[in-house]
């Protein structure tokens, strides 16, 4: 797919002809040091801390995502330079977009309503479409909303290592691929649908981690230490709290979370525990929604 507009860019002085086309593996370094540049400025020049530490985290997210079968990408191209990227993470029935990036040099010329189109085409045919925004950044809350996404979740980047000690018989260890079909169970119970495929990905990085009681699987989570990639699902809150608990004290580093600041119980349990809130987000979608039934950590894909 190509999309062709031509823009007026400030601070280019001459308009802008943006090409928008699928994303290949010759895009993934350009696409990464844009990612990260625009990330860094946004978030630097309001006293938050970055989502991505160096380029070359970036850089390596981007290549994996355009790698991905599962993935969808977009790049905008400016002449012979790689201007923005996007992706739209399909695996599943409900489809995750981003993350999506614009060279802060042009931001405002329209470069990130073309690769948001783009996407919104490409997932025209699932069931739902989600994505978490920073709630500080109004100007991409309005291009969201404007495209058709409602306002679901406030949500909240919590990081840090919990003080309290597992329950007794509560056993948290890594997942196995044995425990997808328990674990693929309990999400469809929660949210409704399935998130086999962003779980067999999980799996594929060896980063997953479960909750057990007599054997039976009540909670999982993704990715500990990246919350970028992390999600979680669990029957109970008080099997979340044990999971989170566990899932630190496997990790050596401290572990990070999507919340949803709503859940107003866990909210202040992780508050008492010593995480810090890093980042306010929110969950918006498109498509079909259902509220979940138990407790959950979103992802930003989810």
């Amino acid at each position: 797919m190509t999309l062709l507009s031509t823009l007026s860019a400030s601070p280019t002085p001459l308009p802008l002809t943006i090409e928008v086309r699928e994303a290949t593996p010759a895009d993934a370094e350009a696409a990464g040091r844009v990612m990260y540049a625009a990330f860094r400025r946004f978030h630097e020049s309001r006293g938050f801390p970055l989502d991505f530490p160096n380029v070359e985290v970036a850089t390596g997210l981007a290549a994996s995502y355009i790698a991905d079968p599962l993935v969808y990408g977009v790049v905008a191209v400016s002449g012979d330079r790689i201007v923005g990227s996007n992706f739209l993470t399909e695996g599943d029935q409900i489809r995750g977009v981003g993350p999506i990036s614009v060279d802060p040099d042009i931001q405002d010329a329209g470069v990130g309503r073309l690769l948001m189109q783009a996407v919104v085409r490409r997932g025209a045919s699932a069931l739902g479409v989600r994505l978490l925004q920073d709630a500080f950044n109004t100007k991409s809350l309005a291009l969201y909303a404007s495209l058709g996404f409602r306002v679901r979740e406030p949500v909240a980047v919590m990081s840090g290592r919990p003080r309290a000690r597992l329950a007794a018989g509560a056993e948290v260890r890594r997942m196995t691929p044995a425990d997808l079909s328990a674990a693929d169970a309990l999400a469809r119970r929660v949210h409704g649908v399935a998130r086999g495929a962003e779980l067999r990905s999980a799996l594929g990085r060896g980063t997953p981690v479960v909750l057990e009681r007599g054997g039976r699987l009540l909670a999982y989570m993704t990715m500990p230490e990246l919350w970028l990639l992390n999600h979680a699902v669990a029957e109970t809150e008080a099997d979340l709290m044990d999971l989170i608990v566990g899932a630190a004290a496997a990790c050596e580093e401290p572990i990070g979370f999507l919340l949803p600041v709503r859940h107003a119980a866990l909210f202040h349990w992780c508050l008492g525990q010593g995480f810090a809130v890093v980042k306010p987000m929110t969950l918006m979608t498109r498509g079909e929604y259902r509220e979940p039934q138990g407790a959950w950590l979103p992802s930003v894909m989810y």
